[in-house]
């Protein structure tokens, strides 16, 4: 039987690198995509996106999620185990940004970050672990940034949301030891996505200037980390957080 992967964020940049990879590794991934009032909209937006990666029903499933709504997480992820009979790997990749100075900064962009890119590791792993726990095996891969390592001026919710997921992950590495159950963290620094790519090539180059390797990670790079952590040649790296960052950095 093909390993399965739940991940969420499963169509944006990084997301979607994270996606072929673990395809071409022989997961079968469950791809989530966000719950809106346009869900008819999203689904085809998904579809579109499951048809440009070429992935078959075998490879791949599409499922609509709120990862910011505990109840709708509890129902539909409690549903999903029990249609696919396990999943063994979860890789939490949602997430979002609201820039803004502090002084600013509107209590609904602070809850926001905060319930997308925190509150979200609650909700899809919680219901779900338990299995992992009493099946003895189990991986999950949460995404940070580096940001939560050095923060960044305008990204103060950014910024505790991503250091929140590093604490969280290493207690929870601690509750699963005992059962075989990994948690360890990838930190990206500046990567090579569309997202990345709207910002104005004055700003882009300051920060590569930055950047002593003088370029961003690759969508690929950040997969590979994935794949590795994933695999039976990390079976003894648990609580860690990975960074890739081309040194921008350095502790």
């Amino acid at each position: 039987m093909k390993k399965i992967a739940l991940i969420t964020g499963a169509k944006g940049g990084i997301g979607s690198a994270i996606s072929s990879q673990l395809v071409s590794d022989g997961y079968r991934i469950i791809a989530t995509y966000a719950t809106t009032k346009n869900s008819a909209e999203n689904y085809r937006r998904a579809l579109e996106w499951l048809n440009e990666k070429n992935f078959n029903q075998n490879q791949a499933r599409l499922m609509e999620l709120d990862v910011t709504d505990t109840n709708e997480c509890a129902k539909r992820l409690g549903a999903l185990l029990g249609e696919e009979g396990q999943i063994d790997l979860i890789v939490n990749n949602a997430g979002i940004t609201r820039d803004s100075i502090f002084k600013k900064m509107s209590a609904q962009s602070w809850y926001q970050v905060i319930n997308t890119n925190l509150n979200s590791l609650f909700n899809v792993i919680h219901p779900l672990f338990s299995s992992m726990c009493e099946k003895r095996d189990g991986r999950i891969i949460n995404i940070s940034s580096v940001n939560a390592l050095k923060g960044q001026f305008g990204q103060t919710n950014y910024s505790a949301a991503k250091a929140g997921v590093i604490g969280f992950s290493k207690a929870l590495a601690e509750e699963g030891a005992r059962y075989g159950v990994t948690v360890n963290v990838i930190a990206p620094g500046y990567t090579d996505t569309p997202m990345v790519r709207e910002i104005k090539p004055e700003i882009l180059e300051s920060i590569k200037s930055k950047i002593p390797l003088k370029r961003f990670a690759r969508v690929e790079e950040v997969a590979k980390i994935v794949s590795f952590l994933a695999s039976d040649a990390a079976s003894y790296i648990t609580g860690e957080t990975v960074s890739i960052n081309g040194g921008l950095y350095m502790k």
